[in-house]
């Protein structure tokens, strides 16, 4: 009752600025009336419906069914089912007005801070900005026939978390996982066991060491 009596509605904000297929700056004013301008602010991997991308529209109606355009990778994309969100329930919808946040499924091709907007009236909102990860692990399979069911959920879950990254290293043949922690890299591999049903062993990541020939 206080966030209704007391904050904004989102028709009172100020208009959201971003880049427009031109390059120049433009603003999009919040409202059904105007064209779609939304966000997708973070991507979950569920084992039932597939990838949810949670988005927030600043401008204009989000609706199930419909042709959008992410204008980040210049591709045009069909809107399959939107749901509502309550905690670990969900409630489908026809429609997202502007200034709401919903799960969209269908959007195979999108990830965390592109922008979803009309086709007609394209624009490019502002990015999210991540930091760079700070530890590092290498993890293998514990059985050799689970390597592509790794492979696979460590797509799944960098796609999720931008600040997650995987490498291979090529000298010492390590699968190189790189986050924001201790807890964060383990919470993953947790997740890893949990969601993929995959054992793996967790070691330090090995140093290539090189010897020169001096003259």
């Amino acid at each position: 009752d206080a966030v209704v009596a007391y904050l904004p509605s989102p028709l009172d904000l100020p208009p959201i600025s971003g880049k427009s297929k031109t390059g120049e700056l433009e603003k999009r004013s919040p409202g059904n009336d105007g064209p779609l301008a939304a966000l997708a602010f973070k991507v979950v991997t569920d084992r039932h419906t597939g990838k949810l991308i949670y988005t927030r529209v600043y401008s204009g109606v989000l609706e199930a069914g419909t042709h959008v355009f992410n204008s980040t990778t210049g591709k045009k994309q069909r809107v399959g089912r939107i749901l509502r969100m309550h905690a670990n329930k969900r409630e489908a919808v026809d429609r997202l007005n502007t200034g709401e946040i919903g799960a969209v499924i269908g959007l195979s091709n999108t990830i965390t801070g592109d922008t979803i907007c009309s086709i007609d009236e394209p624009i490019i909102l502002e990015a999210i900005e991540f930091p760079a990860p700070v530890l590092s692990i290498a993890v293998k399979p514990v059985k050799r026939q689970d390597r592509d069911k790794l492979t696979e959920a460590l797509a799944k879950l960098s796609e999720e978390d931008p600040t997650f990254t995987v490498e291979t290293n090529e000298e010492t043949g390590d699968t190189v996982l790189s986050g924001m922690g201790e807890l964060h890299l383990e919470i993953l591999v947790d997740r890893i066991k949990r969601e993929f049903f995959v054992e793996v062993d967790v070691n330090e990541p090995q140093v290539a060491y090189r010897e020169t020939i001096n003259s």
